[in-house]
């Protein structure tokens, strides 16, 4: 950005019709041009009384003609105050410029406004990343791992340096990892955590279409127990262990093949193991939000009914909510074996439970498992390149843009969205006269429908799951929420919200797809 000189500064605003408006400070006839103002202010009220007394003219005639005549008003305000009054042609240089305008509709001149180039282009330098190499078919950013001596990384994993941003990666339970911990992890120094928990900068979760068969057929029942156990580690830091031995109190047949209470001496593949079994004993090692292992989703893939002791909010990862039974605490163990001996003794009950595996999960479960199909490495790289974007757009001499741009009685929003997974924002366009939730997410569908748009998850989900090619979308949220936040709580509160929302210098949404439709197999 260019110094402006003290003897004369000019500079250019913008109308509230989103058209250019230059406006001086200096020398010049100033009584002329609030003379020529309030002249033309006249001519336009006079008229305006004219056709208001006119009572014989169709009224929405009489709003089209206002909407034009405030509009040429402003257009002569822009001419008029456009001359500096020093005697050069400044001021036809304005007007010829608001004469272009006049053909160039609000998209138009906000998609021009409104476009700006970044200092940094990640195609021609990509984020880099110190740390090990990470493989992955592909990243809608310019994406790097290695060690590099020479090249200041943008982030590295596990170490402090000034050069870039700090990270911490881990799968498994704060509970024996305190590091873990979001808050713990930013008080240690750690700029981005990627951990289970869906309320970390890149959740890393155990959750995955790709390396979960998921809609695997349920296949029959044969085994007399009703429940299957697989526990190795018997010092677990929950109640895991008591909770088990509560269920065989309450006359549950467990057969446990792990090393603890173990009554099973076989070696034996654990998914197809399970699959025999009505129930799994999907106990986890710590009671930790958003701490779901392969215990879990094994059991959902062997088509069993997963009874859980583990993360207190797990019916947020089931896919349907009579998909799992939840012991919170070793007092629940005598209901929840009546819930399975009833369940047992019940087919269709039972069958009940697993309706999900022949109609498809929730729109819920789909929207947390689809974010896996891209890699937690390539998310972190689009997680840094948004961060340092945003950075460059907070810097005082970044651009300032308009974002909104009003003609007459209407004004025309202009939102930046992208996929979840995706990084480069596409433009869309809402009328003040059509504010709502579901015109915004039509308008996006519509966007990206003329894009010829294939949804990041859709070769990564069953082919059952896919459906049509009609797109529909699950939710809209803010960039910069949590996944936590934008899959579970974040939601506009009504049209004012959406409306507040609007208003800002500048709206980047994120968004995630569902699909209409499924085919039964």
């Amino acid at each position: 950005m260019g110094l402006v000189s003290n003897q004369r500064r000019s500079r250019t605003e913008t109308t509230h019709e989103g058209l250019p408006a230059t406006i001086s400070s200096g020398g010049g006839a100033v009584p002329k041009k609030k003379w020529s103002n309030l002249m033309t202010l006249f001519v336009v009220l006079v008229v305006i009384a004219e056709i208001a007394f006119l009572g014989n003219i169709d009224m929405a005639k009489n709003a089209a003609m206002v909407d034009t005549l405030t509009d040429l008003f402003y257009r002569s305000r822009v001419a008029v105050e456009g001359g500096d009054g020093g005697g050069d042609d400044s001021g036809l240089a304005v007007i010829s410029s608001v004469q272009n305008s006049e053909y160039e509709s609000c998209e138009e001149w906000l998609d021009r406004e409104d476009g700006v180039t970044y200092l940094r282009n990640f195609t021609e330098e990509p984020v880099f990343v110190s740390g090990a190499g990470q493989k992955w078919d592909s990243c809608s950013v310019g994406c790097k791992f290695g060690f590099n001596r020479d090249k200041k990384p943008d982030a590295a994993f596990k170490t402090f340096q000034k050069a870039g941003a700090s990270v911490l990666r881990s799968m498994e339970s704060a509970e024996y990892y305190p590091d873990n911990n979001v808050a713990i992890a930013r008080r240690r120094g750690y700029d981005v955590v990627m951990t289970t928990s869906l309320s970390s900068d890149v959740p890393v979760g155990y959750f995955s279409w790709a390396e979960y068969d998921i809609m695997a057929p349920v296949k029959p029942k044969t085994e007399s127990a009703l429940a299957a156990a697989f526990i190795s580690n018997c010092g677990a830091r929950n109640f895991r262990l008591q909770a088990l031995e509560a269920l065989e109190k309450a006359n549950i047949n467990i057969d446990s093949y792990g090393g603890c209470h173990r009554n099973r001496n076989e070696r034996v593949n654990k998914v197809e193991a399970l699959k025999r079994y009505k129930f799994s004993l999907a106990f986890e090692n710590s009671n930790e939000e958003d701490y779901v292992t392969e215990k879990y989703f094994q059991s959902l893939v062997a088509g069993t009914i997963p009874v859980v002791v583990g993360a207190p909010n797990i019916q947020d990862f089931a896919p349907s909510p009579s998909s799992v039974l939840h012991i919170k605490g070793v007092e629940d163990a005598e209901s929840i074996a009546k819930t399975m001996k009833h369940l047992a003794e019940n087919p269709e009950a039972y069958n009940q439970s697993l309706r999900w595996k022949y109609e498809g999960p929730s729109d819920s479960f789909k929207a947390l498992v689809d974010m896996a199909a891209v890699h937690s490495s390539c998310r972190l790289c689009i997680h840094l390149a948004t961060t340092i974007r945003e950075k460059e757009e907070a810097s005082p001499g970044f651009k300032k843009r308009p974002c909104k741009c009003t003609r007459g009685l209407e004004t025309v929003y202009h939102i930046y969205v992208r996929e979840r997974g995706r990084f480069e924002m596409e433009s869309i366009y809402l009328r003040s006269s059509n504010l709502t939730l579901e015109a915004l997410k039509s308008a996006v569908a519509l966007k990206f429908k003329s894009l010829n748009h294939v949804p990041i998850w859709k070769p990564e989900r069953p082919e059952m799951l896919r459906g049509g090619n009609e797109l529909k979308i699950y939710r809209i949220y803010p960039v910069g929420l949590t996944q936590r936040q934008a899959l579970y709580s974040f939601s506009f509160k009504g049209i004012s919200s959406l409306v507040t929302s609007l208003r800002a210098t500048l709206l980047r949404m994120s968004f995630t797809w569902n699909w209409h439709g499924f085919i039964v197999h």
